[in-house]
């Protein structure tokens, strides 16, 4: 987890738009039992000097890009983009597994549950919202009967818990989910896993101004990067493609 005074990384800023690199364990925007002026919306805002207004989320324990916009007009063009999927967004995670087939398209449309989670849809279940993502195994480590894999994700689609619930809907949840990961979430007892293994990677979207697009990229965080290592030291690679 990120300490509350965690510094915010700014990866792109301009008088419309800045989008900053979010350290896990901090939330986008204020919540319950989280101290006052901590949330990432908070730090930017006090950073900047200014307000700034959310346009996208990502979840507590994931690491990675989020854009704000700047004023009300920046906004209001930003939620436009992102509602008509103007927005393209790449994520990479380590999974428990090794997806089958390696790269692929997962169409399992969602539906709200308790406690705040998502659920793939029953076949013609009332409440269904499609959802899309492409994914494709990068590299993948064998330690026993075991096996972890990096998988690179597009979502195509932005539901909630969309990535966590396709992944582990094809058998590969993401190692660290004690949600959606079941009891066997790390895919080994060894393996120091600190967190929900995934990491927003890049952002590419229409600059609120118009007239051109703002591409951004976040680099493999250094606490998903010790699991990479640790898998290196200790698992056999084996080919993901």
């Amino acid at each position: 987890m990120a300490p509350d005074g965690a510094p915010v990384t700014f990866v792109y800023e301009d008088a419309a738009l800045v989008i900053v690199d979010k350290p896990a364990g901090v939330t986008v925007i204020p919540a319950p039992a989280v101290p006052e002026g901590t949330s990432l919306r908070d730090r930017v805002a006090t950073a900047l000097g200014t307000a700034v207004w959310v346009v996208h989320r990502l979840d507590r324990d994931t690491s990675g890009l989020v854009a704000f916009a700047r004023s009300a007009d920046a906004h209001r063009a930003l939620s436009m983009a992102f509602e008509r999927r103007d927005v393209a967004k790449g994520y990479r995670a380590l999974v428990r597994g090794l997806p089958e087939p390696r790269a692929g398209t997962i169409d399992v449309a969602l539906h709200e549950a308790r406690k705040g989670k998502s659920r793939p849809a029953h076949p013609g279940e009332a409440g269904a919202r499609n959802a899309t993502t492409v994914y494709a195994a990068a590299r993948s480590w064998r330690f026993g009967d075991r096996s972890a894999t990096e998988v690179v994700l597009t979502p195509r689609t932005g539901r909630h818990h969309q990535l966590r619930v396709h992944l582990r809907a094809i058998g590969t949840p993401i190692l660290g989910d004690a949600v959606y990961g079941g009891h066997d979430a790390s895919a080994a007892p060894a393996v120091p896993v600190p967190r929900l293994a995934l990491h927003a990677e890049s952002l590419d979207l229409p600059h609120p101004g118009g007239g051109r697009r703002v591409v951004a990229t976040a680099p493999w965080p250094a606490d998903l990067a010790a699991v990479t290592a640790w898998l290196e030291a200790h698992a056999t690679m084996e080919a993901a493609s």
